[in-house]
């Protein structure tokens, strides 16, 4: 077993099959395409906002 969270998205159809048509295309799945986007945005915030400080779960 893995140490990975789970969670449940609730997303339209028409988008999540946009997702998998992205997904394919870049050679992943669907969950390591939404693990790139999430990586690539908290980059992001970090880079404009400073470091989340890990473990910072009560928001």
């Amino acid at each position: 077993m893995d140490n990975k969270s789970r969670f449940t998205l609730r997303v339209d159809p028409e988008m999540l099959e946009k997702l998998g048509y992205i997904a394919e295309y870049e050679g992943r799945t669907k969950n390591r395409e939404l693990e790139q986007l999430i990586k690539r945005r908290i980059r992001e915030f970090e880079a404009e906002h400073g470091q989340i400080p890990a473990g910072n779960s009560d928001r």
